[in-house]
């Protein structure tokens, strides 16, 4: 097994520190890190006995990108005698482009946020796609992957699901990647993952410590056991990736986690308004967590955070809700019961 991680990384600093919160962390990231290529396709493929795979796509507006995502799955991971992917849904947001037709075209089964568990009434967001996603599908382990990679390969879904298939103890594999951030001059620097810079990871290294060996806890492309992601509450917005770390080392203890390094992450980036209130979701869902008995504040539904905008008339304000709705876990969800 390729190790990413080495205990050179825990020794003394000059002030007599070592560069880790936890040693737990450090453990944790020398056994659970792997690549890509620890995981060959055909070992993959053959571990996937007695499974079913499913990959979801929470999408809107990604008609740029969606249809060669699509087109790599269906092609590389979807034919031959075993096929490594049995099911593949793109799970429409309320594109108001062609994200749909040109997922559909390419060879996934598209279903509208809407048109699954129809009596409970939707609203916007990600994490709102993925429980309906959950529920739209049937595999008993499933891949999430964003709509917006520039960069995506076969390769992702094959390095997810090796942890996942080839070790039973592994219920959640997490993404690791290099996130580069291309400025107005085509110039490749690094700082891609900015919210993970100044949100999650100083949120896991404080309150969390034992995660903080997770290089990418806001990816979006991991691989999760249904009967994990089933049992769990989903927030419906940007605090889903968040939630269902954190969510998960609870319940199971931090091994049931793995990481694979993927190499490159490619996609388009958020403007610094789109970000920030990214940055409240995830700061709602932690707050759910270190103080679920409400003793510093009670989330309100109706809470907003605002930005501050220079135009042609000067400085306005424009106020943006922070999601903070958060779905029961699928297993107490009548309709989904009934259907499962």
């Amino acid at each position: 097994m390729q190790i990413l991680g080495s205990t050179e990384a825990a020794s003394p600093t000059a002030g007599g520190h070592t560069g880790w919160v936890n040693p737990r962390a450090l453990a944790w990231f020398a056994r659970r890190t792997s690549t890509v290529a620890h995981w060959p396709r055909a070992e993959v493929a053959r571990a996937k006995a007695g499974h079913r795979v499913s990959v979801v796509i929470p999408a809107r507006d990604e008609e740029a990108t969606v249809g060669a995502i699509v087109a790599a799955i269906r092609a590389d991971l979807m034919t031959g005698v075993t096929p490594l992917v049995d099911e593949l849904l793109v799970m429409d947001s309320d594109s108001t482009d062609h994200t749909t037709q040109v997922a559909r075209a390419a060879g996934a089964t598209v279903r509208a946020t809407h048109e699954v568990l129809p009596d409970v009434p939707t609203v916007p967001g990600k994490g709102e796609a993925m429980w309906r996603g959950v529920a739209a599908t049937t595999g008993d382990v499933i891949v999430f992957l964003d709509a917006d990679l520039l960069s995506f390969t076969s390769d992702y879904v094959v390095g997810l699901l090796g942890p996942m298939l080839l070790d039973p103890s592994v219920h959640l594999v997490k993404a690791a990647y290099e996130r580069p951030l291309v400025d107005g001059c085509g110039a490749r620097v690094a700082g891609g993952g900015r919210v993970t810079e100044l949100v999650a990871r100083p949120l896991l290294n404080l309150h969390w410590p034992e995660l903080a060996g997770v290089a990418q806890p806001l990816a979006g492309e991991y691989a999760v056991h249904r009967d994990l992601i089933e049992a769990l509450p989903i927030p419906c917005g940007y605090g889903v990736e968040f939630a269902l770390l954190v969510d998960a080392a609870e319940r199971l203890g931090i091994d049931a986690i793995a990481q694979v390094d993927l190499g490159e992450r490619m996609h388009k980036h958020q403007d610094e308004q789109q970000l920030g209130r990214m940055s409240a979701q995830i700061w709602q869902v932690a707050l759910d967590r270190l103080d679920p008995d409400y003793v510093i504040a009670r989330p309100s539904t109706e809470a907003e955070i605002a930005q501050f905008i220079y135009g042609p008339e000067g400085l306005r304000v424009e106020r943006h809700p922070v999601d903070a709705l958060v779905r029961p876990p699928l297993r107490q969800v009548p309709e989904y019961t009934l259907e499962n």
